[in-house]
């Protein structure tokens, strides 16, 4: 099963989910390391259900909610049924719906470890910030956990910091920080057998 359809199979539940595996925290530490300013433009990518969205719209913000998923954008959808803050757009990694220059942050979190090639997709929402824009990922760190792959159809098992401030920089990024969340990433194995429990990174770049 590939990424997409897995996400169309658990869309109904992933809120659920979601929260046995991080908690408000990391995206409380990605808005911090944003600085973010109501009223700009936000675009999150790999939105999902709108666990970064909801966050952004309670501050101020617009967004563009980018999602390969049309189940999750559904989900997301009936959370904001009228607001004119959120412009959802089915999109893939390697070609967002968004023209260059658009937003003033892009955030993306625990999207990178689904993508085929991760340093491209970075290149990919460096394009679509505006002039001093801030790019802000939040992952996991590698890690060694192989039913992550199985059963929850993750294609990396977490990231080297090293790499992570490298891709930044070959898209063109500046004042790049990687700093640890202060919080794990937890999963268990559907046998039981096999618990995970992965440190949290936050990586920033400016455009």
């Amino acid at each position: 099963m590939k990424s997409k359809k897995y996400f169309e199979t658990v869309a109904s539940h992933w809120d659920t989910l979601r929260e046995s595996f991080f908690s408000k925290a990391v995206r409380e530490k990605a808005f911090d390391t944003a600085n973010l300013q109501p009223g700009k433009l936000a675009a999150d990518i790999g939105a999902g259900t709108g666990y970064v969205t909801e966050g952004l719209v309670a501050r101020g913000l617009n967004v563009i909610a980018v999602d390969q998923s049309k189940a999750m954008l559904n989900e997301l959808k009936l959370k904001f049924p009228s607001s004119d803050q959120i412009d959802c757009r089915p999109g893939e990694a390697a070609k967002l719906p968004i023209p260059d220059n658009w937003v003033d942050y892009v955030f993306a979190n625990m999207y990178l470890h689904h993508v085929e090639t991760p340093s491209q997709a970075i290149k990919e929402m460096a394009r679509i910030l505006k002039p001093a824009g801030k790019l802000v990922i939040t992952d996991m760190d590698e890690h060694d956990f192989d039913f992550l792959l199985t059963e929850h159809h993750d294609r990396w098992k977490g990231f080297k910091r090293k790499d992570i401030k490298r891709w930044f920089t070959e898209a063109g990024l500046k004042n790049i920080k990687v700093d640890c969340v202060g919080e794990e990433c937890c999963a268990e194995s559907s046998s039981g057998l096999e618990k995970a429990s992965v440190s949290v990174f936050v990586a920033s770049g400016e455009s």
